[in-house]
């Protein structure tokens, strides 16, 4: 292992005993808590910005109201926010008036309901599906056997598009839904405002992809299999 670069993935002691966690805590040779610190300064900084320090405020204060009855101690603590609530509440915290909202075609249910919940607290929603353009999947060299409807034209998703649209828009806040993995990568590099994830592309789990992660060593075994054949 190289001790070089952080592994808090691989940290081995209990999450109340870490440094990151209490000033005697224990750290493993790999801690950035110890070992990165002109990193951490450099983040210290970046806090010193106004408005940066007031986004990681708010952020902050709405992870703790995700939870009822902190003042009986962390053990009683309970979860009673869904994430979409979270979002909204969050946005409010930062006087966001308009919205962004980018999902997947194949999630235009959804996307109705989460446009209809947005917009009934007040916010400016502003839409994009995956596929505007219409841009054939040619374009960028994808193959007809490449192709998920083989055969037919097939619009590729443009999520450089979806960002575009929303920074000509001149949205604050982008939510994104269901865009496929390097697909959400571009949108991300290309949003101007700040952006939130609402749920991730699972086709086969119905987008929880933490099923697999959760069954790993059971039902999904497979996947752990898969890695020791290479």
């Amino acid at each position: 292992m190289d001790h070089n670069h952080p592994q808090c993935a691989r940290c081995p002691f209990e999450r109340q005993e870490r440094i990151c966690q209490e000033e005697n805590g224990k750290a493993p040779p790999f801690c950035p808590t110890l070992h990165k610190a002109i990193v951490i300064e450099k983040a210290l900084e970046e806090l010193k910005k106004a408005e940066v320090l007031e986004f990681a405020r708010q952020a902050s204060i709405q992870e703790g109201e995700g939870y009822a009855d902190r003042e009986l101690g962390f053990a009683e603590a309970k979860a009673v926010k869904p994430r979409i609530l979270e979002i909204v509440e969050f946005a409010g915290k930062m006087n966001f008036k308009k919205l962004g909202f980018v999902f997947c075609v194949g999630l235009g249910k959804e996307a109705r309901a989460v446009e209809r919940f947005l917009s009934s607290y007040g916010f400016d929603v502003v839409s994009a599906v995956c596929k505007i353009g219409r841009v054939p999947k040619e374009v960028i060299g994808i193959l007809e056997d490449q192709k998920i409807r083989i055969g037919c034209f097939e619009s590729m998703c443009n999520p450089i598009a979806q960002a575009l649209l929303l920074n000509h828009e001149k949205t604050e806040f982008n939510i994104m839904m269901g865009l496929c993995v390097g697909h959400d990568s571009l949108f991300m590099k290309y949003a101007e405002a700040p952006c939130t994830v609402l749920a991730v592309k699972d086709r086969l789990l119905g987008h929880n992809p933490l099923a697999a992660v959760y069954t790993m060593d059971s039902y999904y075994r497979s996947l752990n299999a898969a890695k020791r054949k290479k």
